[in-house]
């Protein structure tokens, strides 16, 4: 193998695969419904949100659980998808549809969103890495520029 095919072998095998990431959030927002949001507001001890958005080619509301992490006083949201080459679904949602209704542990906020430029982004990964350290690897497996959205009241 060269060194090329090495690596990637190895970013491969340690980031999620899409399937897998779909899966554990079908799971998570079945079980957080049945308990009506009393249990899963975290993932391996980390804050998870759940964004409502508008699908951007169904039109229909949508619930995303996601990282949290607070940003002045709205949120940022990162489209990380566990480092895999692709956006994933939502970031297309935000980008059509930028209204976004957060809730956290029980507080809702009315957001929009807005995609963070190269030079913000900078500034905003420490913020994101202190809530939820895998983004770091996150963009060690993929050449994709992760997209951050910063989510302010409207």
């Amino acid at each position: 193998m060269s060194s090329t095919t090495e690596d990637i072998a190895k970013k491969t095998s340690k980031r999620m695969s899409v399937r897998t990431i779909k899966t554990i959030t079908k799971i998570h927002k079945f079980l957080r419904g049945l308990t009506g949001g009393r249990i899963l507001n975290t993932l391996g001890g980390d804050e998870v949100c759940f964004a409502a958005m508008t699908g951007a080619k169904s039109g229909r509301s949508l619930n995303v659980p996601l990282m949290y992490v607070p940003y002045k006083k709205g949120v940022l949201l990162v489209a990380s998808q566990g480092g895999n080459p692709n956006n994933p679904v939502w970031y297309h949602n935000l980008t059509k549809n930028p209204d976004v209704t957060v809730e956290h542990r029980g507080k809702h906020m009315k957001l929009r969103a807005r995609l963070a430029g190269a030079e913000e982004k900078a500034n905003l990964w420490p913020i994101c890495d202190s809530h939820y350290a895998p983004f770091v690897d996150y963009r060690s497996f993929t050449d994709r520029d992760i997209p951050i959205f910063v989510c302010e009241p409207r």
